[in-house]
């Protein structure tokens, strides 16, 4: 269960601080951190962690507590190139990034439980009863 934004306007250095933050955390508790967070980019970051969340429920019918952030990865887009005009009549280089984000979430596996009854059965009832007197 993955969800992609491409070719989003912000450099990949600034969206990194965003996505280290979500790693490796329960859906509810990062939806809460980015709700928190003062970052620009926490905002598209919430937007596409619920896209996933959406893919997940849709696909495979899984709810959104039993899922956490398994990997966040902001990869480099391509880069806008444009130029400031400067004084002497130079010119001077504009980079504007651009970031790719891929979240993935994986389900929270549930232990199993045993029941108690079966965990008695198995055991041999000669083996737990006292022995006899041999004398």
């Amino acid at each position: 269960m993955k969800a992609v934004l491409k070719s989003y306007r912000q450099a990949p250095r600034k969206v990194r601080l965003v996505a280290n933050l979500i790693k490796w955390k329960v859906v509810p508790r990062a939806l809460v951190e980015l709700d928190a967070l003062p970052k620009r980019a926490s905002g598209p970051m919430k937007k596409l962690l619920m896209s996933a969340v959406a893919n997940a429920k849709e696909n495979d019918g899984i709810a959104l507590e039993d899922l956490f952030v398994k990997e966040v990865r902001v990869d480099q887009g391509t880069i806008l190139k444009r130029s400031m005009p400067k004084s002497h009549g130079s010119v001077h280089p504009i980079h504007k990034h651009t970031s790719h984000i891929m979240i993935e979430l994986l389900a929270i596996a549930k232990p199993k439980q045993v029941k108690k009854s079966d965990k008695f059965s198995k055991l041999d009832k000669s083996a737990t009863s006292k022995p006899s007197k041999t004398y």
